[in-house]
Parts: structure tokens; C-alpha cells; sequence
């Protein structure tokens, strides 16, 4: 059993979806002001972690060249004093998606040298690597779910089930 190409195409059947809800998300659910976590953050959100859990260790991780600081964040910082983070002038569209095939590229060149034998690599998630990934994958899908009953519920947006992907 090929564990690497299985995490890979989920990951990639994962980010299909979610590329769905962006591409198909009406500007007045984009940024609404009636939102308390915007769609875009909750996006973005999803995209850096998708990220940041395919690198070995979190000192691997280097954030994506249009990173801001905090804005991964939905909740309260994680440190003391746990403030809301600082979320400023909101990502657009074309930049979520610009996010998303980075993300696509590193599911590509990171899942097939993946050190399945190893620890999370990150102190915070006592799994080993395999389970990392399947944790990180059901948290790129439950973001996309919240996404897409959004566009459900409020703009009557019917969105497709992406099974697998391959790259």
C-alpha cells in the first residue's frame, strides 16, 4: 500500500474543494461585515495549516511568501496574553487562490518524501507523522464543509464532492 499517494490524493481531493467554495463565493460573503470570522480568513486559515503540518518539523516551516502575521489565527492568539489577532485588510480572492496551488505544489513535492516512521514534528500534536497528516486533512475538510454550507444556505450554491485527486 502506497500510504504517500493515499495522503497525497485526499489532500489534493481536499484543496479541489476547497478551490470550489472560493472560486464560487459571491463578494458579499467574501469579507461580510455580518461574518465574525470572514470567509477568506476562514480559508486562509485552512491553507496555512495545510501547509505548515507538511513540513517535517515547525522549524521547517518557512510561511508563504504573502504571509501576514496572525492571520492564520481564527480564535485567540495561543500565548499569553491570548489577544485576537491583529487581521487587517483582507486577502482577495486571486491570492487565497494563489495560496491554494502553492499548497497543491507542496502536497506534490512533500507528501512522497514524507518520514512516515517519525513523530508530528510539532510539539503541540503528540501523533506520529501518518496520523498528522489524516488530522490535517479532516481539518482542511471541516473548514471546506463550513464554507460550503455558507454558500448553501446563503447564496443557494450547490457545490461537488471531490473523491480523489490525483497529482
Amino acid at each position: 500500500m502506497d500510504f504517500a499517494a493515499i495522503i497525497s490524493s485526499q489532500y489534493l481531493a481536499s484543496l479541489e474543494m476547497l478551490k470550489q467554495t472560493i472560486t464560487r463565493c459571491p463578494e458579499s460573503i467574501w469579507n461580510s461585515p455580518a461574518d465574525k470570522t470572514k470567509f477568506w480568513h476562514i480559508a486562509y486559515h485552512a491553507l496555512f495549516y495545510t501547509h505548515l503540518y507538511l513540513q517535517d518539523t515547525e522549524k521547517d516551516f518557512t510561511p508563504w511568501r504573502l504571509h501576514r502575521p496572525e492571520y492564520q489565527f481564527l480564535g485567540q492568539l495561543p500565548w499569553p496574553p491570548h489577544a485576537a489577532p491583529k487581521i487587517g485588510e483582507p486577502y482577495d480572492k486571486e491570492t487565497v487562490l494563489d495560496y491554494l496551488a502553492f499548497c497543491q505544489q507542496q502536497v506534490a513535492e512533500r507528501a512522497p518524501r514524507l518520514n512516515l516512521e517519525a513523530e508530528s514534528g510539532f510539539s503541540w500534536l503528540p501523533f506520529n507523522k501518518p496520523e498528522l497528516q489524516i488530522y490535517n486533512i479532516r481539518h482542511l475538510q471541516q473548514h471546506t464543509g463550513e464554507l460550503m454550507e455558507r454558500l448553501g444556505t446563503r447564496a443557494g450554491i450547490e457545490l461537488d464532492w471531490v473523491s480523489m485527486k490525483h497529482g
